[in-house]
């Protein structure tokens, strides 16, 4: 299920079908950065260690060489939880959540953005209900920024602006229990990296993008993309 926020609230919800003729959508590209971890949240080297430490604090035999072979093997097996195919947007989604207020100015959004290592942020209201999106590609409209020959008080003025008047609203957003293909088609559309992820009342619970989507094709737990 797919939702559009604006500033006056929710505009629209629906299916991906439906989405594709509300006008307003339109074509951005963007960029988001990411860092690689761990479907639990741990990364390969953490894993390794904990095993390492394991292993070391295990009892070694006294009569190794009488041991069972077949009971030797099974004791270096590592036991890991069941496998299970992922195919909706609350098995990918970041839930690290990262969103600006309306009421900031450009310039805490672009200290927000460069502290945080992201390409965007969800826009929200004093009651944390969705109400845009704004990007780094928003910011750095050519169209937007003073010439270098400009004076230093048009670089302020610029900075003063409140966030409402530069991020893009209305913004489709997503459900949790979405699946990711329909999720993949809708970014494919828009040409966003991502999508916000909001519960049924509108408020931000966390984001879903291309990059986590192409790191669930290639790691394990496996991306269900037919079932």
């Amino acid at each position: 299920m797919f939702s559009v926020y604006g500033t006056s609230g929710r505009l629209f919800r629906g299916s991906m079908e439906q989405l594709r003729q509300v006008g307003g959508v339109a074509a951005l590209a963007r960029s988001r950065s990411v860092s690689a971890v761990g479907q639990d949240g741990r990364d390969a080297a953490g894993e390794s260690a904990a095993g390492f430490a394991a292993a070391k604090a295990r009892p070694a035999s006294s009569d190794d060489s009488s041991r069972n072979p077949l009971a030797a093997y099974t004791e270096t097996i590592t036991v890991n939880p069941p496998r299970h195919p992922l195919s909706t947007v609350r098995d990918l989604m970041s839930q690290t959540i990262i969103t600006l207020h309306d009421t900031a100015t450009v310039l805490q959004a672009w200290q927000v953005l460069s502290e945080k290592s992201v390409g965007q942020a969800p826009a929200v209201d004093a009651a944390g209900h969705l109400v845009g999106l704004l990007t780094r590609a928003d910011l750095l409209k050519p169209e937007r920024l003073p010439s270098p020959a400009s004076h230093a008080l048009a670089w302020s003025a610029l900075m003063l602006q409140n966030v409402t008047t530069i991020m893009w609203t209305p913004v489709p957003s997503v459900a949790p229990d979405s699946d990711i293909r329909r999720v993949a088609s809708v970014l494919l559309d828009t040409g966003l990296p991502g999508l916000p992820v909001v519960d049924e009342a509108g408020l931000v619970i966390g984001f879903i993008s291309r990059s986590d989507i192409l790191r669930a094709v290639v790691t394990d737990p496996p991306l269900d993309l037919w079932g």
